[in-house]
Order: C-alpha cells, then sequence, then structure tokens
C-alpha cells in the first residue's frame, strides 16, 4: 500500500482554504490537467513481478485517486495520515477492529449517531466488546465510566446528534488518556473547518464524508485521520484487508466537494444562527437545540473549540409527538429525507429514522424532536418555508 503522508499543521503553509483546493491536487503531468483524473481502475501494469509503479498494485490497497484524498483529509484535519473508506460507518468499523480485542470496553456519549451505537453494542459486542454510555458534559461521571472496565476508546461527537450537545475535548482527552484509553471524536456535524480535534488533544478523528465534506449528497464515504504510526499502520491492515474502501469516482466526488468546503460551511453556519434566533419565542417550540444561541448550555464551550456554530439544529415541539410529525411532512424547501451536509435543506425525525435504532432504550431520541440540516439556499427563503409549516399559535 502507498504511505499517505501530509505535512504537519507547523510544515504547513497554507491556510485552511487552501489548502482544501491545492493538498494532495497536483496537475496531471501528462497533460496539464488541472483537475487530477480519475483512476478508473481495478488493477496496475507491473514492471516485472513485484515492480509496483509507485506502490500502486491493486486498487482495493490503493488508488491514485484515493491516495488524493487521503492526503487532502489528512492535511485538513493537521495529521499525518488519512484512510477513505465506503462509508462512515465502515470507516467506524475498520478503527474499531484495529483497535479493540475480546474483552475491552468502550464508553460513548449518550447522544451519539445511532448507527455507530448499533454497530458497537450488537456488532462489536458478538466478540466480547463492553460498552457503556454516559453523559460527556459531565467530566465526573466520565472519569467513573472509564474507571469501571477495561476501557480502551473513549468516543464522543461534538456537536452531537441530534441533541447537540457540546463536549469539552480537551478535558475529555486528559480523561481518557488518565485511563489508558483511546480518544476518538466523531467530527461530522463540525467538519474540520470549524473544529480540529487532534490540535485538542484527541488521537483519532472519524468523519462520515458522505455529509459536509462531500457536501452534495451524491456520494457515500467515511474517513479515519489520525498521527500515530503504529495504528495507522493497523487502521490500514484493516483498509486493506477487509477491503470498505472507497472506489475511484467516490473518491473523486469527495475531493471536488471538499474543495468548496470553507464557503459552504460559513453558509451552513449563518443560515443556521439566523433561522435559530428567528424561532427562539415560538409558541409552539419548546426548546432549540443549537449551540450558536446564548442560551445553549454548550454556548461558551463551543465558542472556544469552533470557529462556527455549524449547520445543524433540533427543535422539540410543545404539543408533543404529532405536532413534530406534522411539521416535518409540511414543509417544502426542508425535504424529508434520511443524512445531512449537502447544499440542499433536509428535515428528519429521528425516533423513527436516524436514531430507529436505540428507540426503547435510554438512549432513544425525544418523540417531539425534529432534526433540521440547514442548506446554503436562500435564508430567506427557508425561514418562509419554516414559518408556513409552524402553527400560528
Amino acid at each position: 500500500m502507498p504511505q499517505l503522508d501530509a505535512p504537519t499543521p507547523a510544515a504547513q503553509p497554507q491556510r485552511f482554504e487552501t489548502a482544501a483546493i491545492h493538498a494532495g491536487q497536483e496537475f496531471d503531468p501528462t497533460t496539464g490537467a488541472i483537475i487530477p483524473p480519475i483512476y478508473q481502475t481495478s488493477t496496475f501494469v507491473q514492471d516485472g513481478i513485484g515492480g509496483f509503479r509507485n506502490g500502486y498494485e491493486y486498487t482495493r490497497g490503493g488508488n491514485p485517486t484515493r491516495t488524493s484524498l487521503e492526503t487532502l483529509l489528512a492535511a485538513l484535519e493537521g495529521a499525518a495520515h488519512g484512510y477513505s473508506f465506503s462509508s462512515g460507518l465502515a470507516a467506524e468499523d475498520a478503527l474499531l477492529r484495529a483497535v479493540l480485542e475480546p474483552g475491552d470496553h468502550v464508553v460513548l456519549g449518550n447522544d451519539v449517531y445511532g448507527g455507530t451505537h448499533r454497530l458497537i453494542n450488537t456488532i462489536h459486542s458478538k466478540s466480547g466488546i463492553t460498552n457503556d454510555t454516559v453523559e460527556m458534559m459531565d467530566l465526573d461521571a466520565v472519569r467513573v465510566a472509564v474507571a469501571a472496565g477495561n476501557t480502551k476508546i473513549l468516543w464522543l461527537e461534538t456537536p452531537s446528534n441530534p441533541l447537540m450537545k457540546i463536549s469539552d475535548i480537551a478535558a475529555l482527552a486528559e480523561i481518557g488518556h488518565a485511563a489508558g484509553a483511546l480518544v476518538v471524536v466523531d467530527n461530522t456535524f463540525a467538519s474540520p473547518y470549524l473544529q480540529q480535534p487532534l490540535a485538542l488533544g484527541a488521537d483519532v478523528v472519524v468523519h462520515s464524508t458522505t455529509k459536509y465534506l462531500g457536501g452534495h449528497s451524491d456520494v457515500l464515504g467515511g474517513a479515519i485521520v489520525l498521527n500515530d504510526e503504529e495504528l495507522a499502520a493497523k487502521v490500514g491492515f484493516q483498509q486493506f484487508a477487509a477491503g470498505a474502501v472507497s472506489g475511484p469516482m467516490d473518491a473523486w466526488l469527495t475531493v471536488r466537494g471538499i474543495k468548496t468546503l470553507a464557503v459552504r460551511m460559513d453558509r451552513h453556519s449563518a443560515n443556521a444562527q439566523a433561522i435559530a434566533e428567528h424561532l427562539v419565542g415560538h409558541p409552539a417550540i419548546e426548546r432549540i437545540f443549537y449551540p450558536g444561541l446564548e442560551s445553549h448550555p454548550g454556548h461558551a464551550l463551543a465558542a472556544t473549540q469552533m470557529s462556527g456554530f455549524g449547520g445543524m439544529l433540533s427543535l422539540s415541539f410543545v404539543a408533543g409527538p404529532a405536532a413534530a410529525r406534522t411539521f416535518a411532512e409540511s414543509t417544502t424547501l426542508f425535504q424529508l429525507a434520511e443524512s445531512l451536509g449537502g447544499v440542499e435543506s433536509l428535515v428528519g425525525y429521528p425516533t423513527e429514522m436516524t436514531h430507529a435504532s436505540v428507540r426503547g432504550t435510554k438512549l432513544e431520541v425525544p418523540e417531539n424532536l425534529i432534526r433540521l440540516s440547514v442548506g446554503i439556499e436562500n435564508v430567506n427563503d427557508l425561514i418562509a418555508d419554516l414559518d408556513q409549516a409552524l402553527p400560528s399559535s
């Protein structure tokens, strides 16, 4: 497999917006094409047995288009190594397999993506892996949880999905490391443009690149970025041996999306902030979950570890589940669909959509909650769409 090294932040002269366009994206030396070609090939001709050209043998093990994406991902997170996978859950699974052994323990937030909890609690439990969920904003509770077993991974999302909780990455990294645990941050909601978990002490960052990194709802993918050489080798082996890699076209589409990440995140964040402020005080809304509001319990912390508050927000309804369902089925520009982070606005009903797997457990999402992925449309049109879907009183 080709070695995927990227400059560290200290050696990286380019600012984020520049790196997003140029890291790993050298023009084609043969033709001068400004956009690197898609290497839509399954295999590579060898210069004699074992004579691999630039390390490429077979696309499962490495492909130049995937290498360009992995180099870019590492550069944006300030990491030495990046690995791209066929989905966010495929990336998470590879990391878990690289780290965990039977008898190991995972501590994760009590508001993580339902698919992450399902993967750990249902799939990896069959291999003797145990887990506990905890309120990540309660640092004392986290200390107790990581001391309760052979904790190998402390897993957090911030902002969390879908309650938009903000966790203190630096403080949790100290707690995790004191317990000998690997600290993993799902940075999907923030994106590397708004938050840099490795710089705050985390060991590994995971992404669903399907979301903000791809940004156009047209490609599935996942990523792992990290600095540790030994763990990187283990992740790379899992990628190669299990084969859940992103194909050349998927990698190329993700790179294309990342080029506009900075400008998109600025608009996502501005639109979400305007919408959240507009909805404050609406009689039909019980609570607005958005860290950009000063009333959010994590607002001050988010302001210190994020450069913006992102494009995700959730709403709970005074009148209960029926009102939430009616609202989710009444918007027009906010289209009812799974996923998030695309240029178009989406609305979801988490308890029966993204978090259906945790219904009936202590992790279940309130039934009166809806989640908004705020797109980059004109914010006045988005506000008008929400207003017409909300009850007038």
